[in-house]
């Protein structure tokens, strides 16, 4: 019976120390500023869905590369509202506004001609019920209030949105300038 005791705390210790890991691993962020106190205005975004990856530029230098959790839908681009995809495409930052449920909001500019074209095309084709709407609401946010202790990136839990810590969408929300080019790619 000892024996088993200590080979389940063996076990715990184990599991403890790898959760610690993969919580320092995955919360990690590179910054490629050579001064990262140095405020940069970022210009554009480029996500990939895929890598869980997301990467500030400014005049075309990566400015620094953040780890992100996307929309528990799945692949592909969202097609229409309730999906829970995350788009892909050509976006820009429109808009931003503090949010009571994600700490702060950059708007991305979801749907665009694309999507809007996409979208017609399969209600036509009777893809969607006829009330189907393609939806908007989509942007970049922080972690759902109250639960900022969380490894929230270890797993997909948006609604099509793209979410990163709160101290990172502090530093987006004040360095990203209004009409930012957001690419998000697969």
């Amino acid at each position: 019976m000892k024996r088993a005791t200590e080979k389940n705390r063996w076990r715990l210790s184990l599991f403890a120390g790898l959760c610690i890991l993969a919580a320092l691993w995955f919360g990690q962020e590179v910054s490629y500023s050579r001064d990262s106190t140095e405020k940069q205005s970022i210009d554009r975004i480029v996500i990939y869905k895929g890598k869980h990856l997301m990467e500030a530029y400014s005049n075309d230098r990566l400015v620094k590369t953040y780890t992100v959790s996307i929309g528990r839908g799945g692949h592909g681009p969202k097609q229409v509202e309730g999906d829970q995809k995350t788009p892909e495409g050509i976006y820009r930052i429109d808009s931003r506004h503090v949010s009571e449920t994600f700490h702060r909001f950059l708007h991305i500019s979801y749907p665009n001609s694309e999507d809007r074209a996409r979208f017609d095309r399969l209600k036509k084709e009777k893809r969607f019920p006829h009330f189907a709407r393609i939806g908007g609401d989509v942007g970049i946010h922080g972690q759902r209030k109250g639960l900022g202790w969380l490894p929230h990136k270890w797993l997909d839990w948006t609604l099509g949105c793209v979410a990163v810590d709160n101290d990172e969408i502090e530093e987006l929300y004040v360095t990203v300038k209004h009409d930012a080019r957001c690419e998000i790619y697969p």
